[in-house]
């Protein structure tokens, strides 16, 4: 093997290493704020948008953190009817309607 192969498959390798870490923080992050489900879906999501992502298969660096921002929009569009519905369901207060938080969510996913 010459320097250029080892350094591309050193380079595969670690990319690979960091999109492992990137998918498992995100997933363990999903299904403890909302459950499951949503964490495979997401999960499915994540996947399906890293294959997309704009860069070519010999680049040495990839954002997978943009993949995962990009993903938890997603989610976030998904769950947003759902939180919605719920928020209105429980208001029992005759002044009305709670003010239902923003989709900021997301950011806690990043952490």
């Amino acid at each position: 093997m010459d320097e250029k192969e080892l350094f591309r498959n050193s380079t595969c390798e670690e990319q690979i290493k960091m999109a492992e870490r990137e998918l498992s923080a995100f997933v363990r992050a999903v299904t403890e704020l909302f459950g499951p489900e949503q964490a495979r879906l997401s999960a499915e999501d994540w996947l399906d948008a890293s294959e997309l992502m704009d860069s070519t298969p010999r680049a040495t660096s990839r954002d997978w953190r943009a993949v995962t921002v990009a993903v938890a929009t997603r989610l976030a569009n998904r769950e947003t009817p759902a939180r919605d519905h719920r928020g209105l369901a429980k208001t029992t207060d005759p002044k009305g309607s709670p003010i239902l938080s923003s989709n900021c969510f997301a950011s806690a996913l990043l952490v």
